[in-house]
């Protein structure tokens, strides 16, 4: 969606990812033709279909068993004949339960009308990372996030700091100037949240979550077990002993920081610190402090 409405900024989209998100929750997907620029849609467009369980499995396809859990294969996936929209909305309304992963929304302030709403019994999960390894993935997929960082910093263009931002003094290497940039901002929007929460009504803060990505890698089954006690879900051991598996595999590969696969959670964790030169340990260190020190990530220095 940000792309499809490139060069709007940030701030000025959160309505929109709001609106959509209320669609997508309702199983509602025709949301999705206002941004895809075509009406003609189907399952091999959308969700990340390639390692997508519902559209790999029974009845859109017969790649997977619905009741199997285990990770979705892409070339597996892709065999499977597109569906149309309707079909998959179909789909979704036998669900009890709806899942949407967004890394688009920079203020959750912008998600409270949902969970005014009764209709969606909304709980919200948010999901923190040490700001380094978060840049670290980020410097690589630059190039395609540079569209991104620009809307991000664009977002607060009306501050002589962040026009500083916009305008790198080094154009030899602008790519890597925005997404730097834009993890000030990041944080920054991490502070807001955590603000917000704070000084929140009840009726927010019992449909609210925050959780460490390290705590979930490291304790994958502990953490899983306090989401489900969250949202009034039951776990399994057949689900903890995957989850156990996926952090628990061999190496990571740092060329391909976003493909889903079993890695070794403690390399995850700290693949940054072999990764990122001293200049931008410190950079990011600098610019989201606070962010650390309230999520108890220790700086470099800090380290004993």
């Amino acid at each position: 969606m940000w792309q499809s409405l490139y060069p709007g900024d940030a701030v000025s989209l959160q309505g929109a990812v709001r609106d959509m998100m209320n669609s997508l929750f309702r199983c509602d997907f025709s949301v999705l033709k206002l941004y895809a620029g075509t009406s003609n849609i189907s399952t091999s467009f959308i969700f990340g279909w390639k390692t997508n369980k519902v559209i790999c499995s029974e009845p859109l396809c017969d790649a997977y068993k619905k009741h199997e859990i285990g990770l979705v294969k892409g070339d597996v996936c892709e065999k499977c004949r597109p569906k149309s929209i309707q079909e998959l909305e179909r789909e979704c309304k036998k669900y009890r339960v709806v899942v949407i992963k967004d890394v688009r929304v920079l203020d959750i302030g912008v998600l409270v009308p949902l969970i005014r709403d009764p209709g969606l019994n909304l709980r919200i999960i948010q999901l923190f990372r040490d700001p380094r390894a978060v840049h670290n993935s980020r410097l690589k997929s630059k190039l395609a996030l540079v569209k991104e960082s620009v809307q991000v910093l664009r977002s607060k263009k009306q501050s002589d700091k962040y026009k500083r931002l916009l305008m790198p003094s080094n154009r030899s290497n602008r790519a890597e100037n925005y997404v730097s940039s834009a993890m000030e901002l990041i944080c920054d929007s991490w502070l807001n949240d955590m603000s917000l929460v704070t000084n929140a009504p009840e009726w927010v803060k019992s449909n609210y979550i925050q959780i460490r990505y390290e705590d979930l890698v490291l304790y994958p089954v502990e953490e899983l077990r306090r989401l489900y006690r969250f949202t009034n879900l039951t776990s399994s051991p057949i689900i903890e002993k995957f989850v156990l598996n996926m952090t628990r595999g061999e190496g990571y590969s740092s060329e391909k920081p976003f493909v889903i696969s079993s890695r070794d959670a403690k390399e995850a964790i700290y693949a940054w610190r072999e990764r990122l030169n001293v200049e931008q340990i410190a950079r990011v260190e600098a610019y989201c402090s606070e962010v650390m020190r309230r999520l108890g990530y220790q700086s470099v220095g800090e380290e004993t």
